[in-house]
């Protein structure tokens, strides 16, 4: 992946990350993978697990970041999420799978739309 995808990403997780903390969620963790995949955000609102896929975009020509979470990237979202459960039984067993879109100025590097998708598997 080239620094520019992975400064986007870093960037959008971030915009991401403070868009969540405004809307009361309670930050857990960022980053958690395993060989089933990533997860790059995971947050509690009140006592639901949500756990965060962010996607960002310098543009939309290809169509919205959001629409970039599949059925096989959910897939991939679900299995690293039993995996966690593994790791973490403690963890609150109530959760489900937020997608947060963005899209950025490449000029500015700020955002120009902001999309926050609630339990997109329900």
């Amino acid at each position: 992946m080239s620094q520019r995808r992975k400064n986007l990403g870093r960037l959008g997780e971030q915009l991401a990350k403070k868009l969540l903390k405004n809307k009361g969620y309670q930050f857990v963790t960022a980053n958690f993978s395993c060989r089933f995949g990533e997860i790059d955000l995971i947050f509690k609102d009140k006592t639901t697990l949500v756990f965060v896929e962010v996607k960002c975009r310098y543009s939309s020509r290809f169509g919205v970041p959001e629409e970039a979470v599949n059925h096989s990237k959910l897939n991939s979202i679900k299995k690293t999420i039993d995996y966690f459960y593994t790791k973490f039984p403690q963890a609150p067993k109530l959760c489900r799978i937020d997608v947060v879109g963005i899209e950025i100025d490449k000029n500015t590097l700020k955002p120009v739309a902001v999309r926050h998708l609630e339990s997109v598997t329900s």
